[in-house]
């Protein structure tokens, strides 16, 4: 597979992370499905470290799916192996004998339990997974950890990703600072359900397992879970969280601590950030579009209604197109399945209004709007004046490179 030109929404400059006591890690090339590339990470953290995890709910998810899903009911965490190139998905009995096996070469590397190590795979479905090429080579990666620089496992993980993904936040905790890392990798097949496809976010916050659980399980919803990029949910998302709680404060050890609150918050900004990168580096794209609903029945019928538009290829060409069709948003709202009324519906491209009461606007101006779409950010809102109901949906466009990337995605 050629490797793709940078995505021109790239970030013009990448964050350097700071090292976060109680892990380190290391990335090498072990071969999986292609020769001198980067593709294996190892992380090792400290003993005491907690973990938690929001995974795929595809009914066809991939082996180290099942694995952390078995695994993170024990709440603690050693290690964590990715490798990219092989998502090791839909591989039947040969595909749960390869992550015991790299379990096994994991934990004896780092001298822990089997149930302390966590596992992701991503690249191409079907293909077997040979776990024997891990052999040796976790045993050389676990002499050779470190702490920085954190640019290195966000490379590590990429597939069709054209840029690196990381982003961290540091924060003051009674007096004391706080530190969150975070890397993704993801461009296509990204419509999460409960998870981005790859996404692993490490603190030196002291936090039990099910209060971490807890804040991830609220802040991805409105993060990972509200980005699409071509509607289709991942065999491999898997999203995790470490804490190796050594921040000298005392533990989080409840949702009721107001701790636990601004906590989250910067928990969430980090995930956030990450998610707008993974849509903004989504294949093919030149545009990174927010989809807003407002006034309908629920919040929950407004997500709905915006995914519908968020999803929609008719709405997402012409936006690669620069063309104002709002007629294509009222179609994505029509098809939704929710509560909606063609007479009250009103669409906005920017502050531009162009469509009201189940016609277009009377002050609607083409070349303004024409003009508007000609940007780099698009915005489009669609008032349903039904309710209260609101959500939004961030999502790219749909252009011809989309179709290249994934017409030879194997080849």
């Amino acid at each position: 597979m050629a490797a793709h030109p940078v995505s021109p929404l790239a970030p013009k400059s990448y964050p350097d992370l700071p090292a976060i006591a109680g892990v380190r890690f290391v990335t090498a090339a072990a071969g999986i499905k292609y020769q001198n590339r980067t593709d294996v990470l190892l992380m090792a953290f400290d003993a005491g470290t907690t973990v938690a995890g929001v995974l795929t709910r595809s009914k066809c998810s991939s082996a180290a799916v099942d694995w952390c899903k078995a695994k993170l009911a024990g709440g603690l965490a050693r290690g964590l192996v990715v490798n990219s190139g092989n998502a090791n998905a839909f591989t039947g009995a040969r595909g749960a004998a390869s992550v015991q096996l790299t379990a096994d070469f994991a934990a004896k590397a780092l001298g822990c339990s089997t149930d302390e190590i966590f596992l992701a795979s991503t690249g191409v479905i079907g293909e077997p997974l040979d776990a024997n090429k891990f052999a040796g080579v976790l045993d050389s990666m676990a002499t050779q950890l470190g702490t920085t620089p954190w640019m290195d496992p966000a490379k590590a993980i990429m597939t069709t990703d054209t840029f690196p993904k990381l982003n961290g936040a540091i924060l003051e905790i009674d007096g004391v600072e706080v530190k969150i890392n975070g890397i993704a990798k993801g461009s296509g097949m990204i419509a999460p359900d409960m998870a981005t496809m790859l996404s692993f976010v490490v603190t030196d916050m002291p936090i039990a397992a099910p209060v971490l659980q807890a804040l991830l399980a609220r802040h991805v919803a409105t993060s990972f879970n509200a980005i699409t990029v071509d509607s289709d949910t991942s065999t491999s998302d898997t999203l995790l969280a470490f804490a190796t709680g050594k921040a000298a404060v005392e533990p989080i050890e409840s949702l009721d601590d107001p701790r636990a609150e601004v906590f989250g918050e910067a928990l969430r900004d980090v995930l956030f950030d990450l998610a707008i990168q993974v849509v903004r580096d989504g294949e093919g794209a030149t545009k990174q579009v927010c989809i807003h609903v407002e006034g309908a029945v629920t919040d929950a019928s407004a997500f709905r209604i915006a995914k519908s538009i968020a999803d929609s290829p008719l709405v997402k060409t012409a936006i690669a197109g620069e063309d104002a069709n709002w007629g294509r948003v009222v179609m994505a709202v029509g098809k939704a399945g929710e509560p909606a009324d063609r007479d009250r519906l009103a669409i906005r491209f920017g502050d531009l209004l162009v469509a009201r009461d189940g016609e277009r606007a009377p002050i609607y101006d083409e070349a303004a709007t024409s003009a508007y779409m000609r940007g780099e950010e698009i915005e489009i809102t669609a008032s349903l004046g039904l309710g209260t109901g609101k959500a939004t949906v961030y999502t790219c466009d749909l252009t011809h490179g989309y179709i290249t990337i994934n017409g030879d995605y194997r080849s």
